[in-house]
């Protein structure tokens, strides 16, 4: 086996934002040597990775030249230019998840066709390549738009309820499909090794925010029954085996009204999904990822106690440096940690951290999650 700790080994990073920052937690703790490519100089890991470097994630020579420098490369976000990655994966350099799901994964018309083409239970959908050909097709209200690239937290979806609702619609490739009645949304990391060893983390239950889009919590285990956590793991097995990926896979699902699971989508790397598994996991998913892309024995992905995740979100009406306001009170509050991702400036809505919560009792934690969300404050001075 190689020798990653204490040593030469290098693993790069492609991103640099909370994602990274996380996961430079665990390079330190077994000692292992990290360099990272962001396009901010100010990015949450800049300070605290061996190396870090300044450049765009979408251009090829930034970086096909940074893999270069590295002796395995990995991503935090996968916005990034896969022809370099496929270069360097021809030239011999590992790189986890592959390039080639990658590919697959950062369109979500691709994603979805593999879905299809898997068999793997998704809502109908089709592929437009621009606004007017949406419109010229005969459309059925309402539906959910996606753009087919860049989308993240609420970005790039909506929700189109009548011909007027199209007007807001940004001229781009995109995929529309039908709008599915759910009782939950369901999520499943998946965590695969280049032996092939898979291991599956508990189901989340994720509570959105009414107006944008986002996560509010997160909250494990799900309060789902046997049967259809059984059936959410099952199916997130069956994406990862489809995409034989090496990594990290958090698949995204809904559980309909008869209770059947829909896979919504899937992002190949960790996720906030998973961030309770710092406090409330045996394995948090930011060591599962390094063990799977390094080849080692997979962690227990069970959990230790209930956790529920809030996120921390710029408040509406404040634009500038960050102020957490409240923090000491929340810190009163027993099974309550903060991981605040060093981004100085806050605007509504940006993700700024989160808070996790565990205890014994999942009822008695998602009341102290609501209390915190109704005590921090993310504000600007």
């Amino acid at each position: 086996m190689k020798n990653y700790f204490s040593s030469n080994f290098k693993l790069g990073v492609l991103g640099g934002g909370q994602l990274g920052k996380m996961l430079l937690t665990e390079t330190q703790k077994f000692d292992i040597y990290t360099s990272i490519l962001d396009g901010a100089k100010d990015a949450p890991c800049s300070q605290i990775c061996n190396e870090f470097y300044v450049g765009s994630l979408l251009d090829f020579d930034t970086v096909y030249n940074f893999g270069k420098k590295v002796d395995l490369l990995t991503i935090e976000i996968e916005h990034v230019n896969t022809e370099a990655l496929l270069k360097l994966e021809s030239e011999g350099l590992e790189i986890y998840p592959q390039p080639s799901v990658l590919q697959i994964i950062q369109h979500k018309g691709k994603q979805k066709d593999f879905f299809v083409e898997n068999n793997i239970p998704t809502a109908p959908h089709k592929r437009f390549n621009n606004l007017q050909a949406l419109k010229n097709d005969t459309l059925k209200y309402p539906f959910v738009w996606k753009s087919a690239q860049f989308g993240y937290d609420g970005t790039g979806v909506k929700i189109v309820r009548t011909k007027t609702d199209l007007e807001t619609l940004v001229d781009t490739q995109c995929i529309i499909e039908e709008l599915i009645p759910f009782k939950n949304e369901l999520a499943v990391i998946v965590a695969r090794n280049k032996n092939g060893e898979i291991k599956t983390y508990p189901v989340v239950e994720m509570e959105f925010h009414p107006d944008a889009n986002q996560v509010e919590y997160v909250i494990c285990p799900a309060r789902i029954s046997d049967e259809v956590a059984l059936k959410a793991r099952n199916t997130a097995l069956k994406v990862a085996e489809s995409f034989q990926h090496i990594g990290l896979l958090a698949v995204e699902m809904f559980q309909t009204e008869d209770n059947q699971i829909l896979v919504n989508e899937v992002a190949p790397r960790t996720h906030n999904s998973g961030h309770y598994s710092i406090e409330a996991s045996y394995t948090s998913q930011f060591e599962q990822h390094l063990r799977s892309i390094l080849n080692l024995p997979l962690g227990n992905t069970d959990s230790k106690v209930a956790g529920i995740m809030v996120n921390l979100v710029g408040e509406e009406g404040f634009s500038g440096n960050v102020v957490y306001e409240n923090m000491e009170e929340i810190l009163k509050m027993d099974g309550v940690t903060p991981h605040i991702y060093g981004k100085k400036e806050t605007r509504p809505f940006r993700k700024m951290g989160h808070v996790t919560v565990v205890n014994n009792n999942l009822a008695e934690a998602r009341k102290i999650a609501e209390k915190v969300k109704n005590t921090i404050r993310v504000i600007s001075k």
